[in-house]
């Protein structure tokens, strides 16, 4: 198979190491990638929101499936585009993909198909979603409706910050992501990550993970796109995946069948745990970052085989295995982040930092005069294997400690919440 991946994150460089070690693959192409991917594919300078060129090469090059890593494409429709040429896509379509792209549609989908979620309400204006958190009071959760890059959400302790969320939204903070927000009822319990893979009517559960999305130490700070994960999330007992199946990604899997969106692709729950169950927090409609990188670090099978499936509509005679080991990651960023980080560094020692179950993966790195710098603020993520999540941690930990880069950072504490809990045994 010739396939061409479309991204250039810690994700996409997961996807295309897992996806190079396929038998079935020709020619990988990587668009736009990052110097991790070039180890894996052969990059291709291709504007990626200009769909049509996407198609003409796909044509050229005669890939026979596209893989969407990133959402915004998604969201812009690229699979609807790619399909019109009869180009075989993994990933949902435009209307699909609004289960991400619009927080307020996907709340109002709860609502109609019983889904247990957080109490909400949706604003487009900032009067009145000022009277509403006034009258609601804190703690509060205030979501920019759009795509955000993972920073439009505020977990707002108190009312001066709940106010001040909202002033950023309606600001222009997040661009037009901000022009409408969702305010949620503040849920409490365990956070967790729950994937599907999806062809339209059946939903493959594929795994679980924990993310840990504040920026330092303790879960305090600003949120992040994610600091580090690990993978399997303890919380996520059988029972609670089977909950979460019947719950939440069924009824969602009937109600955007009729509304005529089927959705295909990675179906991402964002969840809240507790006594009640689980509660769905969030939808993404691709493989989270940096989940992806301990999910594929467990998964035992062929990823292109079961990308195939979901493409094809035949996961309902498809199975998932996975390796009994834990897997973790740990996210080094630059200086500045989440706010503007410093390019341009230069990073050493990351090929002698990997081996022996462990994985560098590349996110915000470019080459510089033959060096390897920072280009981003998620920059790698160091990942790692072990019997349990606490051997995982120290070796991603070790691994890390090799890597001579005195201008990025990281969280020393992932993985507590499991480790707590394997030492408490």
């Amino acid at each position: 198979m010739r396939v061409l991946l479309i991204g250039s994150g810690g994700r996409e460089h997961a996807l295309a190491w897992k996806i190079a070690a396929s038998p079935l693959l020709t020619k990988l192409y990587a668009a736009p990638g990052n110097p991790g991917i070039g180890r894996e594919a052969e990059l291709v300078t291709l504007d990626i929101a200009d769909h049509a060129a996407v198609a003409r090469f796909c044509t050229e090059k005669k890939i026979d499936l596209v893989v969407v890593g990133p959402e915004g494409p998604l969201v812009a429709g690229i699979a609807n585009d790619l399909r019109a040429e009869n180009i075989r896509v993994f990933g949902p379509s435009r209307a699909a993909a609004r289960l991400e792209g619009s927080k307020g549609f996907t709340k109002d989908l709860c609502a109609n198909y019983a889904i247990p979620t957080a109490a909400y309400g949706r604003f487009g204006d900032l009067a009145s979603a000022r009277a509403y958190v006034e009258k609601t009071g804190a703690p509060i959760v205030i979501k920019a409706d759009g795509l955000a890059a993972g920073k439009g959400v505020t977990v707002a302790m108190n009312l001066a910050e709940a106010l001040a969320a909202l002033d950023a939204c309606f600001d222009g903070s997040f661009g037009q992501a901000g022009a409408e927000v969702v305010v949620e009822e503040f849920l409490t319990g365990e956070e967790a990550s729950f994937f599907c893979l999806c062809d339209g009517v059946t939903a493959l559960p594929f795994g679980t993970a924990q993310d840990h999305k504040r920026l330092s130490d303790g879960d305090v700070g600003p949120n992040t796109g994610g600091m580090g994960a690990y993978s399997p999330a303890p919380v996520m007992t059988p029972e609670m995946i089977d909950r979460t199946m019947r719950e939440i990604v069924e009824p969602t899997m009937r109600g955007m069948a009729e509304l005529g969106a089927p959705f295909s692709g990675v179906l991402f729950a964002g969840l809240m745990i507790s006594g009640e169950g689980p509660k769905l927090i969030e939808y993404n409609t691709r493989f989270g970052d940096p989940e992806c990188q301990v999910l594929m670090m467990r998964l035992k099978d062929d990823l292109l085989v079961l990308l195939n499936a979901a493409a094809d509509g035949q996961l309902a005679h498809t199975s998932v295995r996975w390796r009994n080991e834990a897997a973790l990651t740990v996210v080094m960023a630059a200086k500045g982040y989440p706010g503007t980080p410093e390019k341009g560094s230069v990073i050493r020692g990351v090929e002698q930092a990997a081996g022996d179950g462990v994985e560098i993966f590349h996110a915000g790195t470019a080459i510089d005069s033959g060096a390897l710098v920072a280009n981003g603020g998620r920059v790698l993520g160091v990942t790692a294997t072990g019997g349990t999540v606490g051997e995982a941690q120290r070796r991603a930990y070790a691994a890390l400690d090799r890597i001579d880069w005195p201008q990025g950072f990281c969280r020393r504490d992932i993985g507590w919440q499991a480790v707590s809990r394997e030492q408490a045994r």
